[in-house]
């Protein structure tokens, strides 16, 4: 009989970077990802523009 191992996940591993929750909300968005790909920013749509506005 053949003993599966598990391999646990990464604290790391790139893929976490590609979820879809914004660094400054918090809220999980579509366009996150559309931004972070654009902009090199995890941003939503709204605090993308908020930031655009007001920049400090």
């Amino acid at each position: 009989m053949i003993k599966k191992s598990f391999i646990k996940p990464d604290k790391n591993d790139p893929i976490d970077e590609l979820n879809n929750v914004c660094e400054e909300c918090k809220k999980e968005d579509e366009s996150v990802r559309q931004n972070l790909i654009l902009t090199g920013f995890k941003l939503c749509k709204s605090c993308r523009t908020s930031k655009t506005i007001f920049p400090i």
